[in-house]
């Protein structure tokens, strides 16, 4: 396995802040966000809706009625992942895209590490709803995290979780961008991007088809497959993901972050307060700091 050294590894606070999508119809996929999610709109401004929880925005919404769908195997999102607080929490969440988009559930499972039920929005973007177990009832082994896709019951979790006033108030709690799951051309050269440039560490490998990355010791807070892209290159303008924000401590951080990558020849706009620049597929990546 191959990491970046200590000294360029991202901090151990690092986490993932909102996806930008770019979308046909602003109005069905804020629908979908708001009203099956459980999303709250935190801002609508024209052609840009951020919707989130409390003050944590968690996905936005770019109006792009211009741009088409993006080929079947391009390179690009793989599902944004949303973390909710507690199993009552993602009960909730879970029950109202049940009742509200049930033609758009696609799975669940169990891996070990976390419960996670899974979506396609209204204009194919994959969506995770998930929680995550404490992480002392997490495994390593051999420097690589234990995970598993393991049956999961939707009817059973939200028989144990569910309960009847989450049913008809489904905003329990706050919820955040977890992790994102990217697809990529080939599993080398994202290594190569996101563990020995920007400085995550391999949490795990599925063989040459995926790569697992995060920095404290998360589980991820990146993935990265081929499954449905492998050999794919640079992307074109098209509708799914338009941007992938990353929150680092502090501008010390930031200024570390934009030292590495430009000493790697990556293309970085910098304005002082935000580090933008895209990985091998033209992913946009933008790195800010908290608050």
């Amino acid at each position: 396995m191959v990491t970046a050294s200590r000294s360029d590894l991202l901090a151990a606070d690092t986490a993932m802040g909102a996806v930008t999508l770019l979308v046909a119809d602003l109005d069905a996929m804020t629908a979908y966000y708001r009203d099956a999610v459980t999303l709250r709109v935190l801002s609508a401004e024209g052609d840009r809706v951020v919707l989130g929880r409390g003050t944590t925005p968690v996905v936005i919404l770019l109006h792009s009625p211009g741009l088409a769908h993006a080929a079947p195997r391009a390179a690009g999102l793989f599902h944004t992942a949303i973390l909710f607080e507690t199993q009552a929490a993602l009960a909730a969440a879970l029950y109202s895209v049940a009742r509200r988009a049930p033609g758009t559930f696609t799975g669940s499972a169990d891996h070990l590490v976390s419960q996670a039920f899974y979506f396609t929005d209204p204009e194919g973007n994959g969506v995770e709803l998930y929680w995550d177990r404490d992480r002392t009832q997490w495994s390593w082994a051999h420097g690589q995290i234990e995970m598993d896709t393991l049956y999961l019951d939707p009817n059973a979790f939200l028989g144990e979780h569910l309960t009847e006033t989450a049913a008809d108030d489904p905003v329990i709690g706050g919820a955040s961008v977890g992790h994102v799951h990217l697809s990529v051309g080939d599993v080398a050269s994202a290594r190569e991007f996101y563990v020995q440039r920007l400085g995550f560490e391999t949490t795990a490998e599925l063989g040459g088809s995926a790569l697992f990355v995060s920095a404290g010791g998360y589980h991820h807070h990146v993935a990265m497959n081929t499954w449905n892209s492998a050999g794919a290159g640079r992307r074109s303008p098209a509708l799914g993901l338009g941007r992938v924000d990353i929150v680092l401590p502090t501008d010390d951080e930031l200024g570390a972050v934009a030292e590495r990558m430009t000493h790697f020849g990556v293309d970085v706009r910098d304005d002082g307060r935000t580090l933008a620049f895209e990985d091998p597929w033209a992913n946009a990546i933008r790195l800010t700091t908290a608050g």
